[in-house]
């Protein structure tokens, strides 16, 4: 079995010709920020397949009552370091025009504020109170030209290798502003969970000029507080429900607010 996932069960499947990889759905949890829907995976992979940056698919299905994707095990190490390539990776997909059927992702602030209150909705600690204090203020409106986003661009997520980034596990992606995802990367919380620290101030700025695509970045700069406030509800409901780890991963959102 393969290290790293937080929701699904992966298994390395090993092979004269080349190796693949088989993962299976955990259907029960229910995550309020990180959809998980296989179908989904399965037909970015097979949207994605000439770009290079995607696992190829090679099957789909179910078991039981979980579902199941099959893919060529992609070289490389989870990201470390070098925002600029995962910069470049992020600008090139949400580039692509690609015709999916997909879930409409968040877009603005108002949407922004929805999503956090109903996450904390479901948290009943004390710090629930000293994040609703934090809430940002001002609105941003929606971003007019929605595109593909992966949705859970996180190190982790990220291979590196000699060859370039690959880029997997698309079982949350979404039609919507191009900020979630840089929301993602550049999130303290996500950083501090899948790499051991967050990014500094340096790295971050040294991302966002590596992305090049101006009117996107200073969005980004504008949300940036309500994409760390939201951030910062969903950890305090993975603690809720049993992950300490993300007890470190909260107080640094509280910090970057």
């Amino acid at each position: 079995m393969l290290y790293g996932g937080r929701t699904n069960q992966v298994w390395k499947v090993l092979s004269d010709h080349s190796d693949a990889v088989l993962k299976l759905y955990r259907a029960p949890f229910q995550n309020p920020l990180f959809r998980n829907d296989a179908r989904l995976e399965a037909n970015c992979l097979r949207a994605l397949n000439s770009t290079g940056f995607v696992p190829n698919l090679r099957a789909t299905g179910s078991f039981e009552k979980a579902s199941w994707v099959y893919y060529d095990h992609a070289p490389g190490n989870p990201w470390r370091e070098g925002v600029e390539n995962v910069a470049v990776l992020l600008r090139r997909l949400h580039s692509l025009s690609i015709n999916l059927d997909l879930p409409t992702g968040c877009n603005g602030s108002e949407d922004l504020r929805c999503h956090a209150e109903q996450i904390l909705r479901s948290c009943q600690n004390a710090e629930t109170q000293q994040l609703i204090a934090l809430k940002p203020r001002g609105q941003i409106p929606p971003f007019a030209e929605r595109c593909l986003i992966h949705g859970d661009p996180v190190a982790g997520n990220i291979l590196q290798s000699s060859a370039g980034l690959t880029l997997i596990d698309w079982q949350c992606p979404a039609s919507g502003d191009p900020c979630e995802d840089l929301a993602i990367f550049l999130s303290p919380a996500m950083q501090q969970l899948y790499r051991g620290t967050p990014l500094s101030e340096v790295e971050v700025t040294n991302f966002l000029t590596a992305y090049d695509r101006h009117q996107v970045t200073a969005r980004y700069l504008s949300l940036r507080s309500w994409y760390g406030w939201r951030m910062a509800a969903y950890c305090l409901w993975r603690v809720e429900n049993g992950s300490p780890e993300y007890v470190r991963a909260f107080e640094l959102e509280i910090q970057a607010l």
